[in-house]
């Protein structure tokens, strides 16, 4: 994998660089798409009343 890795960013660095821009962007848009899916899925919204009734019995 890691060889692989390698030859894909031999062969990037060869590209003009206008190219290399586009690759890049798309690169970390990818990466953007992906953690914006995960907070998603990982982040549970309460109401806000509720959230401040938990906290004010946290602090009593």
């Amino acid at each position: 994998m890691r060889s692989k890795i390698k030859g894909i960013e031999e062969e990037a660095l060869k590209l003009p660089s206008h190219e290399r821009a586009r690759l890049a962007e798309q690169l970390i848009s990818s990466l953007d798409e992906l953690r914006a899916k995960g907070s998603k899925e990982k982040v549970k919204a309460k109401p806000a009343d509720l959230v401040f009734k938990e906290a004010r019995s946290k602090l009593e």
